[in-house]
């Protein structure tokens, strides 16, 4: 499959295909912001207990992380233009089905196909750009879906602010998740014209055990952190997360046993012997266990603790936004000089950016949302010179028929991640605010921030070990 799409290297058309696959990237972006500023308006209008709340956002990333090492392989089978259109075409027909919600319980049924469609579509967004630039233009390819990122967090916080408040057509939240069908229905007609169709892989299929074994392994791993703090942390969610791991260890023996027998598992395991990619994965880890959930913190901060309205508060986040843009610019050019270092720099503003943040949070009663923005510029610079490097190091060493697998390891690595993230560190804010005060919670999630930040730091210095015996 790599022979053929690397025919496209020299032609100014991949960069066209670049375009719409960062747009569908784009729109899973600003669908994961804008929410989190509309979560608030969303919990009134539909009577949403706290874990209801979570489960917006958390089961949305579940079902994303524990299918998109499939959506990857399906990738890798079927060619990425196949699969990428039938997730592009899911995510817009299921955003529809967001909208017209009636309740928490069906919001929620449609956020967990929402995410199932989206693990169609993003593995192909990384699998494509590590297929089509593998010369000098890399740097360049990586850096321009990095800035996107960073366009896709200010849109999504401008734009949920905004949706919120002007009340579109009296959508109310609703539009939050219309926005998504016509920007959808544009990238499926436009993929259909220009992306290559890569040809199916004569004689494989996909693992359909392993794709079960792997879902319910990390179901049963993530799933208690979102209802323990509901549950009261009883003994048996610890049983269920123990399942989750006994069940993720024998996946690796099931595919092991499939590979034996000449089958195609569905993770490529001669991604399990490359220790620069396995210790990539576990800085990916760490790093995102401190991204969804910082946003969602802030803007449960700002808005229920400071009660500044939806849309003072989504703008606040902008500032942070445009500096990740500037910094994922300026990424591609110090990687490629600084290497790996340039991630640790990023970490290290981000420690900073943290550590503004909770001066400011004791220093002023009730703290400005222009004074919160500017403290939030750190972590974002700091966040942009890390986000879009991490992506190509990690990869950097995968083999180009691996791409896919590789790239939904990833994408399952940082959903994990994501979701673990606001569901544990949520449940700790709350659980902090309801027996000290908001203040009090604020400080704690910004600690454990922190912290998950220094570790990912240690699995970057052992990456590059890693990468300097290789």
């Amino acid at each position: 499959m790599h022979q053929i799409v690397a025919k496209q290297l020299d032609s100014t058309r991949r960069w066209w295909v670049l375009a719409i696959v960062v747009a569908a990237q784009f729109m899973f972006g600003v669908d994961a912001f804008v929410v989190n500023v509309a979560i608030p308006t969303i919990a009134v209008d539909l009577h949403a207990t706290p874990t209801q709340i979570e489960s917006v956002i958390a089961i949305y990333l579940i079902a994303y992380a524990t299918l998109v090492v499939t959506g990857g392989r399906l990738g890798d089978i079927h060619g990425t233009k196949n699969v990428f259109l039938a997730g592009v075409a899911g995510f817009t027909l299921t955003s529809l089905w967001c909208g017209l919600a009636q309740s928490g319980f069906e919001l929620i049924t449609a956020r967990l196909a929402q995410g199932a469609t989206a693990a169609l579509m993003v593995p192909q967004v990384l699998a494509t750009l590590h297929l089509l630039f593998t010369d000098e233009s890399r740097s360049r390819a990586f850096a321009i879906y990095g800035i996107v990122l960073g366009l896709a967090g200010a849109a999504g916080f401008l734009l949920g602010g905004l949706l919120v408040t002007i009340d579109l057509a009296h959508a109310g939240w609703r539009a939050v998740f219309f926005v998504n069908v016509p920007f959808g229905l544009v990238i499926v007609a436009a993929a259909m014209r220009i992306m290559p169709r890569v040809p199916r892989r004569a004689g494989t299929r996909l693992d359909v055990a392993g794709s079960f074994v792997l879902f319910a392994g990390l179901l049963c791993l993530i799933g208690p952190l979102l209802f323990g703090h509901d549950a009261g942390w009883a003994p048996w969610l610890w049983g269920v997360m123990a399942i989750g791991v006994a069940v993720l260890a024998a996946f690796l023996r099931l595919e092991h046993a499939v590979a034996r027998r000449g089958g195609m598992p569905l993770i490529d395991l001669a991604l399990l012997s490359d220790a620069a990619f396995l210790r990539g994965l576990g800085a990916a880890l760490f790093f995102f266990l401190a991204n969804l959930s910082f946003y969602l913190i802030m803007t449960l901060f700002m808005q229920k603790g400071l009660k500044i309205p939806p849309l003072a508060a989504g703008s606040a986040f902008i500032p942070l936004a445009l500096a990740f843009v500037v910094a994922s610019r300026h990424s591609g050019a110090r990687a490629r000089h600084r290497g790996t270092k340039v991630l640790i720099e990023g970490c290290a503003l981000q420690i900073a950016g943290l550590a503004a943040l909770a001066l400011l949070a004791f220093s002023a009663d009730a703290p400005a949302p222009i004074s919160l923005a500017l403290s939030m510029i750190i972590f974002g610079y700091g966040q942009g010179l890390v986000m879009a490097p991490l992506s190509g190091a990690v990869l950097s060493t995968v083999k180009p028929v691996a791409a896919g697998s590789a790239s939904g390891m990833y994408g399952t690595t940082i959903q994990i991640g994501n979701a673990a993230g606001v569901a544990a560190i949520g449940a700790l804010y709350f659980a902090v605010e309801s027996m000290h005060s908001t203040r009090a919670a604020f400080f704690v999630a910004l600690a454990s921030f922190a912290t998950l930040i220094m570790i990912c730091v240690s699995f970057l210095t052992w990456m590059r070990r890693a990468h300097a015996r290789s």
